[in-house]
């Protein structure tokens, strides 16, 4: 008796010890987050206090998408949403609630976006892991642009956008 009970015993604890634990985006993220956002540009640095906010709606597959940013400007909160547009491709807009929609791609534990305002680049990454969240964005001038060829038959074309800006929060789970 007491050898079954061993065995099962043992058999239960592989079983658990083993299970996949993949966390399911975005309901495994859900939550608020907090820490300092660290701002590096050609005009120096600068470290402002800033919040995440990420909970489920009432409507299915529309969640809530809250930055809130801290400093000499005062609180500063903008109230977004995450919607769905085909969750098995992983594709979701934010809807920047005046007029704005912005096309994200998730893959895994990660949300990318990319898109133009005023003449600049911005790519955004979000990064969730256990309890924490990791904020990127990235910003380049279109017209700081470098142009060069390829020394092949079709001199292929590359152009590059050196980076203006770079933004990024290591922000915990509260």
């Amino acid at each position: 008796m007491n050898t079954i009970f061993f065995v099962l015993l043992s058999l239960c604890a592989q079983i658990m010890c083993c299970q996949n634990t993949t966390a399911v985006f975005p309901d495994d993220y859900f939550g608020i987050y907090s820490g300092t956002l660290e701002i590096h540009s050609k005009h120096g640095s600068q470290s402002i206090p800033m919040e995440f906010h990420f909970q489920p709606t009432d409507s299915v597959g529309k969640y809530s998408y809250t930055l809130v940013y801290e400093g000499d400007f005062g609180r500063q909160e903008r109230a977004y949403h995450l919607i769905e547009q085909n969750k098995e491709r992983g594709e979701y807009v934010v809807d920047e609630n005046n007029g704005i929609i912005l096309d994200d791609k998730v893959l895994g534990n990660r949300m990318y976006a990319l898109f133009e305002v005023g003449g600049s680049l911005l790519t955004t990454f979000i990064t969730f892991e256990d309890d924490t969240m990791i904020f990127e964005i990235v910003a380049s001038n279109k017209n700081d642009r470098r142009v060069t060829f390829a020394d092949n038959e079709d001199k292929t074309e590359v152009i590059s956008y050196p980076i203006s800006t770079v933004q990024r929060a290591v922000l915990q789970k509260q």
